[in-house]
């Protein structure tokens, strides 16, 4: 059910980026980390996140944390996945017993070599849907960072890209609308989590605009005049 009331997360929340060793996950970790948020990298290889954790630590002066997917998912209060479609199943399975009663943000994008610039969603309608029915009803799936380019994102510049956030309860997405805030994006509430499948989809959209008119990473930017939403 759309809009659903949830409880809110702490005011400091630890984010675990599980792939955070990935040019998605490593960008996103690095903004947070720059903007205070305490961070944990995980990875299918505990050594791999280790360094990429001591990398982002010596440059951001703070400590990060990191670990093996499941043991970073444990240690955090919000869990970002960022990594490959072919990926998504195994990964999620793996943190399941970890994530109860938490918010999972997916950055899945059901991309499928060689034809990436063809929009092929899943049985399920999207990569978010089939996030949540893997980790069932006591985890909540928020998704996001669909539509912009992670090497964009993994410089200090300013990045012309808005975030749309879906999720079936407004609080969890405005938990995620935070985080992105903090990354120097603006989110934008997207709707209900089968929303998803909009942003996932434009992605192989954005793909073959970057090829066709050599684009440096074409983004989503949301026009007009938007009046915030009352809070609630």
């Amino acid at each position: 059910m759309e809009d659903k009331q949830s409880p809110p997360v702490a005011a400091d929340p630890v984010v675990a980026v599980i792939g955070g060793t990935g040019q998605l996950g490593a960008a996103i970790a690095r903004r947070l980390a720059l903007a205070g948020v305490p961070v944990v990298i995980g990875s299918r290889d505990a050594a791999k996140a280790t360094a990429a954790a001591a990398s982002l630590a010596a440059e951001c002066g703070r400590t990060v944390g990191s670990g093996a997917n499941a043991d970073a998912a444990r240690a955090a209060d919000i869990v970002l996945l960022a990594v490959p479609f072919a990926s998504q199943d195994a990964t999620l399975r793996d943190i399941a017993p970890s994530v109860a009663g938490k918010i999972v943000v997916d950055t899945t994008v059901p991309l499928m070599p060689p034809k990436v610039m063809r929009v092929q969603l899943p049985p399920e309608g999207s990569a978010a849907v089939r996030a949540q029915r893997i980790l069932g009803e006591g985890v909540r799936v928020v998704s996001a960072f669909h539509n912009v380019a992670a090497h964009k994102l993994a410089t200090d510049e300013t990045v012309e890209c808005d975030v749309l956030v879906f999720g079936d309860e407004r609080a969890a997405r405005e938990q995620v609308l935070r985080l992105v805030g903090l990354c120097g994006l603006r989110g934008l509430h997207g709707g209900a989590l089968a929303n998803s499948a909009a942003a996932e989809a434009l992605t192989s959209v954005l793909i073959f605009l970057n090829k066709t008119y050599g684009a440096d990473g074409a983004g989503l930017r949301i026009t007009g005049s938007l009046t915030p939403p009352a809070a609630g």
